[in-house]
């Protein structure tokens, strides 16, 4: 079985343990994610295992011809290709394996002596191609591309055009397509919305390998993985079941931790007042030196600032009137041609937290941009309620921040007073720790400048929050800051997400947007989704008794025909006429299909006899035919694709 596996690995960068003494073992069928605070190392292990970093001391073995493919946080960027040939790049080993059958059918032509090995290893060859499914990469290629959200007009596109958030969706995808023994897999979930994170989640319920990955997605973990590993001060520890029941398990140690640490904290306290009162004092000076010893050998308990409870509240929301927002005839076009988002009418009342849900593109920051002033160019209307005052946040706000005033000082400034002492608490919440606190304005990356855009407008007094991915560049700890905070605001909320746990923990109506159109579902998102499930199961069943119904007429019947009206009749009976071609033309490809492997495995069994293999020009001519037959099969498969594009296209 394919694995890799650590025994007593340790690193340190200078005086600083990141890992020490830990083991661990990745397997095939391994579904583990890895936890633990920022800064605690999750991605140094990760490179460790990819065997990129090589640790101080320990062993790492890996069964031999097992294939581990790893994806970092960031930092990819692809060039010099479309994005289709750059998703089948990661067939490479592909490639190399076609290439060594051609060097031993180049071989068995000379009449080696070794034919038995060459042939036995043309078989292997053939086998693991078979495995890999080479022959229908380009099948797969769409599926995953696809599936992360590109579409098919995105294939042709060169790679460089693709922003960064893109590029790591592209590097997702080859990681997939490389099928790998053993995926690692660091924060996968960053750059992709709530589609292509639930695509990807059925994917990884179905992926034969192993995996670990790190992920601030609570909901993302729970229908992912079955077992938890925590990087606590250097240490790995293994949890069993997802990371719910990881997290209630861990929530009990932590109380034990904590009770500890107040106690040990208690004995210092004495310790020191001891030493304080009497170290000088000649009778208690021995006294005094046998408790600063007992202090010096004590092993102290360390809290990490991601364990440390911290809660804050908004401002009281000012007052406002019922009515908070009123939509009239909402719409948006870039070209002039393809509506964004077209005739929306709203009214969102006082207290509401509405979710904007729809795919990549469907408007839904363009909604938001619309309602908090910062896009002018819109068609309609809409009218702020009574009182109304808004808090905008956006990445693109956030990159506004800018100066030579600390962290720190920055926030003070804008804190009512009775939360400037929890100042550097609230920081620590979202992520700024320690020395951190002091970097100036000027030098902060972007998710920094995101994290504390965040806090500072959760401290001004509003009563309507307008959020675009709040939730980036948070852990999952600052969520439930973020969220806890939330949930008491007394405000109204408009909000977009793509975290689902955060979604169903907030939201109490979902506006949906798709293809220009919108429609508000009056429940939270667990009943929108469940809505959306009942019209696709309706739907479906819908189209499968409308195909038996066709079929037992003997007549296809394409979509246009089910909406009279659309399509003229000279239109719709060429579609028809064309489909009916279309579905004959797939049945007499699928025919040779099958025979082309028929003949394929008649070859190969052939080639396997002694009688052929032992004679050099058997052996050549048989090979000659599986390559040409082959060579019609892959022809024969990039047909049948196009055929089903085509055919979708008419249905």
């Amino acid at each position: 079985m394919s694995f890799v596996q650590f025994s007593k690995v340790s690193l340190a960068f200078g005086d600083r343990d990141i890992l020490k003494d830990v083991s661990i073992n990745l397997s095939r069928g391994t579904k583990a994610a890895l936890a633990g605070a920022n800064g605690s190392g999750k991605t140094t292990l990760m490179k460790v295992l990819a065997g990129i970093i090589h640790p101080d001391s320990g062993e790492r073995a890996v069964q031999k011809e097992t294939r581990i493919s790893y994806l970092p946080q960031s930092g990819i960027v692809h060039k010099g290709r479309s994005l289709a040939a750059e998703a089948d790049s990661a067939f490479q080993r592909g490639y190399e394996l076609e290439a060594e059958l051609e060097a031993i059918g180049d071989a068995l032509v000379k009449k080696p002596t070794n034919t038995k090995v060459l042939l036995h290893r043309h078989q292997e060859i053939h086998e693991e191609l078979e495995q890999m499914l080479w022959y229908r990469r380009d099948a797969l290629v769409e599926q995953i591309l696809l599936g992360l959200g590109f579409e098919r007009s995105d294939f042709s596109r060169r790679v460089e055009e693709f922003s960064g958030g893109w590029q790591m969706r592209i590097a997702l995808a080859k990681v997939l397509l490389e099928d790998p023994d053993i995926l690692l897999l660091d924060e996968p979930t960053n750059y992709l919305d709530l589609e292509a994170r639930n695509w990807l989640e059925q994917f990884l319920q179905n992926f034969p390998g192993g995996f670990l990955l790190v992920s601030h997605d609570r909901y993302f973990l729970d229908t992912t993985v079955n077992e938890v590993y925590e990087i606590f001060s250097g240490s790995l520890k293994p949890y069993a079941g997802n990371y719910s029941k990881y997290e209630k398990q861990r929530e009990v140690e932590i109380e034990g931790l904590l009770a500890r640490y107040a106690q040990q904290q208690e004995e210092i306290k004495k310790l020191e007042d001891f030493i304080r009162r009497f170290g000088a004092k000649a009778t208690k000076a021995a006294q005094a030196q046998e408790r600063q010893k007992m202090l010096d050998k004590m092993e102290r308990i360390e809290i990490p600032e991601n364990l440390k409870q911290i809660r804050f509240r908004f401002p009281p929301a000012p007052h406002s009137g019922q009515i908070v927002l009123d939509l009239e005839g909402i719409g948006k076009t870039y070209d002039g041609e393809k509506w964004i988002l077209k005739e929306l009418s709203l009214v969102i009342e006082k207290g509401e937290r509405f979710v904007i849900a729809g795919r990549n593109g469907a408007g839904k920051t363009t909604l938001l941009r619309i309602l908090s002033g910062e896009d002018a160019n819109f068609e309609g209307s809409f009218r702020l309620g009574s009182g109304v005052n808004i808090g905008y946040f956006s990445q693109d706000n956030a990159e506004k921040i800018c100066g030579e005033k600390s962290i720190l000082e920055s926030l003070e400034e804008e804190c009512p007073l009775d939360l400037v002492p929890k100042a550097r608490d609230l920081l620590a919440s979202f992520l700024f720790r320690g020395d951190d606190v002091y970097k100036s304005l000027d030098v902060l990356s972007g998710g920094e400048k995101s994290r504390l855009a965040l806090l500072r407008l959760l401290l001004k007094p509003v009563n309507l929050l307008i959020l675009d991915e709040p939730t980036n560049h948070l852990d999952l700890h600052s969520k439930d800051v973020l969220l806890s905070a939330l949930s008491d605001f007394g405000g109204t909320i408009l909000f977009v997400s793509h975290d689902r746990g955060f979604i169903e923990s907030l939201a109490t109506k979902v506006l949906e947007l798709k293809e220009g159109k919108q429609r508000v579902f009056p429940g939270d998102y667990r009943y929108y989704l469940e809505k959306i499930e009942a019209e696709n199961t309706l739907s479906e069943n819908y189209v499968q008794q409308k195909k038996g119904e066709d079929k037992a007429q003997g007549k296809i019947e394409s979509k246009e025909e089910k909406n009279p009206g659309q399509l003229s009749w000279e239109e719709s009976k060429r579609r028809r006429s064309e489909m009916r071609k279309l579905e004959k033309d797939l049945e007499i490809l699928l025919e040779k299909i099958a025979s082309f492997e028929e003949q394929l495995a008649v070859l190969h069994e052939n080639l396997s006899k002694p009688e052929v293999y032992m004679d050099g020009d058997k052996s050549k001519k048989i090979q000659e035919e599986i390559t040409a037959i082959e060579k019609k099969l892959e022809d024969a498969h990039l047909v049948w694709e196009d055929l089903e594009i085509k055919r979708e296209s008419l249905l």
